[in-house]
C-alpha cells in the first residue's frame, strides 16, 4: 500500500507560478511510478506528467508545453509538481497518483493505470 497527500494548491493569476507537493509513505519501492493527473470541473482527469521513483525518466503530456516540472526527492519520499506560467485553463483539482506496474512512462498516463490516490489540491487561476 502507497499513501498519497497532496499540498500547495491556491489561487493564483495567470502568468503566476505554483508548486504542488506529494508526500508518500507506506511501500514507496524503487518500481513505484509516481504521476500528475487534473480534473476541471465538468470534465473527464487528464494526465499531467509522471516520474519514476529513482527519477532518472520523466514523462510530460504534450499540453504542458514545457511550462511544469516534475521532480522527486527521494529523501524526503517528496514528489514535486512546479507550475509556470499559469493560465486559467489550468484551473482544476490535481491529483498525485502511483503505481507500481513495471512499464515505460509513456504508457502510464491514464488513471486506470495508477492503483493509489491523494485526495488532491484545488489549483484556480484567475484571469
Amino acid at each position: 500500500q502507497v499513501q498519497l497527500v497532496e499540498s500547495g494548491g491556491g489561487l493564483v493569476q495567470a502568468g503566476g507560478s505554483l508548486r504542488l507537493s506529494c508526500a508518500a509513505s507506506g511501500r514507496t519501492s524503487t518500481s513505484v511510478r509516481v504521476g500528475w493527473f487534473r480534473q476541471a470541473p465538468g470534465k473527464e482527469r487528464d494526465f499531467v506528467a509522471s516520474i519514476s521513483w529513482t527519477g532518472v525518466s520523466t514523462y510530460y503530456a504534450d499540453s504542458m508545453n514545457g511550462r511544469f516540472t516534475i521532480s522527486r526527492d527521494n529523501a524526503q519520499k517528496m514528489v514535486y509538481l512546479q507550475m509556470n506560467s499559469l493560465k486559467s485553463e489550468d484551473t482544476a483539482v490535481y491529483y498525485c497518483a502511483a503505481t507500481q506496474r513495471v512499464q515505460p512512462l509513456s504508457t502510464l498516463k491514464h488513471d486506470y493505470d495508477y492503483d493509489y490516490w491523494g485526495q488532491g489540491t484545488q489549483v484556480t487561476v484567475s484571469s
